[in-house]
């Protein structure tokens, strides 16, 4: 599918969910929402050496806005490090670019926390030192704490993947034996002022999870994340190093991550500049442009991404289905939007596709089956632009995907058990394919009961004509 947003107004349901879902991304762009936050520093701030550290997927632009702003007040940066997936030039020559792996860590993780650390020594009492974080800094910067082994860490990181956790879960676990998650970070920095800027991508949008809070104390405990081990089926097959680990925390309290209190985080300041609240207000305002009646009906979307799929559909055959009610408003052309990050359970054999990937192609098989649904479509897919270790954001499917999949010799039922979404979907061209997208606010799932309703358009309220212009010169200055 078409890498870039629609231009024009949708005239199918296809479409309408791919400009949807490009009104998500663009509304948390983070350079935009960096910039308004920095320009509101006083002026009386404005004397500190500043040092510039960017994390994750959204990395590269919120290190660029750093630096403009910066430029703006005649100033530049002490120095700094942009840890991001992909390589993109520097804002600043004093700022070094590093790549690192995702999702799975590797050397480059290791390389780039080494980064980190050398800039950290440079920093002094008295300075600013500005964290911009995004959605995958726990993976990209990935180096152990204490005497664990790389290759032992990176393990537990692979196993945690297919473990059936949620974020906030696996990164209460990773940070355990990380070197800058767990409020680590802060401590190394400090006593230097710390302004941490952070685009969410948790449900809750809870400070200590996201990237694995390296600027925040750290609220569990090792006898949790032993349970939390032992539950998830890990703690047999653990190194014996990260036993040790959490084993000698459990014993000695002093051993413990940082905690509230500690005074590493007396000159901390915290803020969410992006959030996947954002994104869903943005679908919505789009969808009343494009005729639709809106709904959000969820913000912490989460749970088996198969199972997920199955109850989203149901809930649509409620709104737009053959026994439909009055839910499904004036035009019957209903948007029904949710926000969150399923998981996926995987077993020792598995194929390709990530969590969005196997959520569409389960709802794909319930569209299918389900009366009066012949116009409806559902698109869920990650603001990040990747879904799993795949090249797609996700999906967008329709009550005919099901059927085309296996008209292409494949067999659905079988790919969906095998956690092997991509391929079917690939079959069917259902995959939404995008560019990496600078940004990461989890995942959006959108599903509609057919196309745009055009001939609403010129009843649209003022303030919904105007955040439609809007939109539209935002796109014409990119």
């Amino acid at each position: 599918m078409d890498k870039s947003a629609p231009t024009d107004m949708p005239r199918d349901a296809r479409t309408a969910l791919t400009a949807l879902y490009w009104a998500a991304v663009q509304a948390v762009a983070p350079g935009p929402a960096l910039r308004a936050v920095l320009e509101r520093i006083p002026v009386s701030d404005r004397g500190r050496r500043v040092w510039i550290l960017a994390i994750g997927k959204a990395a590269h632009p919120m290190a660029a806005a750093a630096a403009t702003v910066l430029a703006d007040w005649n100033r530049a940066p002490a120095g700094g490090v942009i840890v991001a997936p992909n390589d993109a030039a520097s804002p600043h020559p004093t700022v070094d670019v590093r790549v690192g792996d995702h999702p799975v860590p590797g050397a480059r993780s290791l390389e780039a926390a080494a980064r980190i650390a050398a800039m950290a020594s440079r920093v002094r009492e008295g300075d600013d030192v500005w964290v911009l974080l995004s959605g995958g800094a726990t993976s990209l910067t990935a180096a152990p704490e204490g005497h664990i082994r790389p290759d032992e860490l990176f393990e537990l990181y692979d196993r945690l993947l297919g473990a059936g956790l949620d974020i906030a879960q696996m990164n209460l676990i990773r940070k355990r034996f990380s070197r800058w998650g767990a409020g680590r970070l802060a401590v190394a920095l400090a006593p230097a002022r710390v302004r941490n800027y952070i685009v969410s991508d948790v449900i809750g949008d809870d400070l200590a999870a996201i990237g694995s809070g390296p600027c925040v104390p750290d609220p569990s405990t090792a006898a949790q994340i032993h349970q939390m081990l032992d539950a998830a089926g890990l703690w047999a097959e653990l190194p014996l190093s990260l036993k040790r680990s959490v084993n000698g925390a459990e014993r000695d309290p002093s051993l413990e991550t940082p905690k509230a209190g500690d005074a590493a985080f007396a000159h901390v300041e915290r803020r969410i500049i992006a959030s996947n609240r954002v994104a869903l207000e943005a679908i919505e305002a789009r969808a009343l442009a494009f005729g639709y009646e809106p709904r959000v009906l969820g913000t912490a979307l989460a749970g088996e991404a198969a199972v997920v799929g199955r109850r989203l559909i149901a809930t649509l055959g409620s709104y737009c289905g053959a026994d439909a009610t009055s839910l499904s408003g004036r035009t019957g052309r209903t948007c029904l939007i949710w926000g969150g990050e399923t998981t996926v359970t995987l077993g020792r054999e598995h194929g390709r596709g990530g969590r969005c990937q196997e959520m569409a192609l389960s709802a794909a098989r319930e569209l299918a089956a389900t009366a009066g649904m012949s116009e409806a479509a559902l698109l869920a897919a990650g603001t990040d632009g990747r879904d799993g270790d795949t090249d797609a954001a996700g999906a967008i499917v329709t009550r005919d995907t099901w059927r085309t999949i296996e008209r292409a010799g494949r067999e659905p039922v079988r790919d969906l058990e095998r956690h092997d979404s991509y391929a079917s979907l690939d079959a069917a061209d259902a995959l939404l394919r995008t560019e990496l997208t600078s940004t990461n606010v989890m995942d959006v799932v959108i599903a509609v009961c057919g196309p745009p309703v055009l001939e609403r358009r010129a009843r649209l309220t003022p303030a919904v004509a105007f955040e439609a212009i809007a939109g539209s010169l935002r796109r014409l200055k990119e």
